[in-house]
């Protein structure tokens, strides 16, 4: 016979106000962080000014005496041309593949970090390598590996002469393997950060009342990570959407890899068309901004209840 104890519900009570370490804590940071930001101010801000100035305008520096202006005509160029949709989808599919892979193997990287004990240095050591090494050096060596001459991938999955390289969705398929080698630790490293924090009290309670494993991931540690999550979200969703290292040394935009990074970079560096390659910049910056928005709004996290401030 089970019995269940019935206790009376607590009456409801108006929410509490920002406590004083809260406020204080808050005008500190920003003191602190007001020098930063001001000096980011004043670096950042006249290359971005310049840019959308520039964006306005018909420049080429090829022919710098043709230089007019033509108000939106360059984003309205670009917004109905074809070749920007097709770098935006490129964008997009690497973006949501290589994060979603990413936060996976965060997770399961982090709890190997977070749970072991012998070597516990070493094997953090381990996974965060391929984070320490350059982007441009790891792109190089996936390029070599799946190369048809000196790789040696063809030859561990025995595919022979297989060109990776030589379709559009086997070439991203290598670019996002890069990436997510290379970011993976990265994500790790956020998600152990937001793992220590979670009480190991309401693990112990849940183990107790019977909760498996899955039912305490899901109900224990993930709504209390819910804010380092939404950190390593944002900041890979951000750097995943500016990618421009990996498809520029391994494919240099062929066979339809190009992103918009890499659309602004030849507007500008190859092609010297300025007020085109400016607006495809600002649209960049923007979706980027956009980004950030969504994923603010979208999680709505209270850093400060995470902290357990009242």
């Amino acid at each position: 016979m089970t019995i269940i104890e019935t206790r009376p519900e607590a009456p409801e009570t108006p929410p509490a106000k920002r406590s004083d370490r809260a406020s204080g804590e808050r005008r500190l940071g920003l003191w602190l962080s007001a020098p930063s930001f001001l000096l980011m101010i004043l670096v950042t801000a006249y290359p971005l000014i310049y840019a959308l100035v520039l964006s306005l305008y018909n420049y080429r520096l090829t022919d710098p005496g043709d230089r007019r202006f033509v108000g939106l005509g360059n984003y309205a160029t670009i917004l109905t041309d074809s070749l920007w949709w097709s770098d935006f989808v490129t964008t997009f599919v690497i973006t949501v593949v290589t994060v979603a892979v990413e936060l996976v193997l965060g997770f399961m990287f982090a709890f190997v970090m977070y749970r072991v004990l012998q070597g516990r240095a070493l094997v953090r050591t381990a996974i965060l390598i391929p984070y320490g090494i350059v982007t441009v050096v790891s792109a190089f060596v996936w390029r070599y590996g799946f190369a048809i001459e000196s790789g040696f991938v063809n030859q561990w999955l025995g595919l022979g002469d297989f060109n990776w390289f030589g379709d559009r969705w086997s070439s991203l398929f290598v670019i996002m393997v890069s990436e997510i080698w290379k970011t993976t630790p990265f994500i790790s490293l956020l998600l152990l950060a937001g793992l220590v924090q979670v009480p190991e009290e309401l693990q112990e309670a849940a183990k107790v009342d019977g909760a498996t494993a899955w039912q305490r991931l899901r109900r224990v540690t993930l709504p209390n990570m819910k804010a380092a999550i939404m950190v390593a979200l944002l900041f890979r969703t951000l750097d995943a959407w500016r990618i421009f290292d990996n498809p520029f040394v391994m494919t240099g935009g062929a066979n339809d890899t190009e992103t918009i990074s890499f659309l602004a970079y030849r507007q500008n560096v190859t092609l010297v068309n300025l007020g085109m390659g400016s607006a495809v910049s600002v649209l960049l910056f923007l979706s980027v901004a956009l980004i950030a928005v969504l994923f603010v709004k979208g999680f709505r996290t209270d850093l400060s209840q995470v902290r357990g401030d009242r």
